[in-house]
């Protein structure tokens, strides 16, 4: 649809197949997934339960980048923290001219097209709102509401949990790689998993834990699924072992 009504703009798939109906974890993800993009990108965000019910449609901007999302806590950890690295956010950071109030600015959309369905609103409601941005218009009525408005401000960042499973079996989880304790082992699922810096350097079938690509600690086994050699799924605990 969005390749249709607006032919000329480059569009990049992040992400479509996360856990379904959990925003919670989707929330958690995000600022990994935007980490190293270019500026003033768009992000359509939609993992939303509730679609048809009373929440409420959420513009975003953060420095030169926009948010469009459902106001269910998928966008709240974005009003807050370090801007992620990439971003046009991280460019004022540098150049030490942090302004809280221009940076981050919030608005709920109450515009609905009169041929906007109950329970497709991801197409026919975050699509519109995603694609007038592009034109740089705001779909009227909306109106300008503070941080503490929204559900789920302030948001704590989930790390201790399972974010995603991707097609291999390897699970994503919201902990810091760079926070990682000095020979850290991690426990999950009754295991305690060792890290290590790639595959090849653990035994086939062996599982172990990684710096992915995001920065974030991921789970994973040699020629295996974690997954199922773990019995792990999305949302499952995990934590640095004691003493690691």
């Amino acid at each position: 649809m969005a390749a249709a009504l607006a032919p000329g703009l480059a569009m990049v798939n992040l992400l479509d197949d996360l856990p379904p109906f959990r925003p919670d974890l989707a929330a958690a993800l995000i600022p990994a997934l935007i980490r190293g993009m270019p500026a003033r990108a768009l992000y359509l965000c939609v993992v939303d339960p509730g679609v048809g019910g009373a929440r409420a449609a959420l513009a975003l901007r953060r420095g030169q980048d926009w948010f469009v999302g459902p106001d269910n806590g998928l966008l709240a950890p974005l009003m807050g923290g370090d801007a992620p690295s990439g971003s046009a956010d991280q460019e004022v950071y540098q150049k030490g001219e942090r302004q809280p109030e221009a940076e981050r600015q919030l608005w709920r959309i109450d515009w609905r097209s009169e041929h906007c369905s109950d329970s497709f609103h991801g197409r026919d409601l975050f699509m519109p709102i995603a694609l007038a941005l592009t034109r740089g218009q705001l779909p009227l009525p909306c109106q300008r509401i503070e941080p503490k408005q929204m559900l789920g401000y302030p948001a704590e960042r989930e790390t201790g949990r399972i974010l995603y499973v991707d097609h291999y079996g390897n699970l994503i989880t919201g902990l810091d790689a760079d926070l990682a304790p000095d020979r850290a082992r991690l426990r999950a699922a009754n295991r305690v998993l060792s890290g290590a810096r790639t595959f090849c350097e653990v035994g086939q079938g062996d599982a172990f834990w990684y710096r992915n690509a995001f920065g974030l600690v991921e789970i994973a086994a040699n020629q295996r699924r974690a997954d199922q050699l773990l019995g792990l799924s999305a949302g499952d605990p995990v934590a640095w072992a004691d003493g690691a």
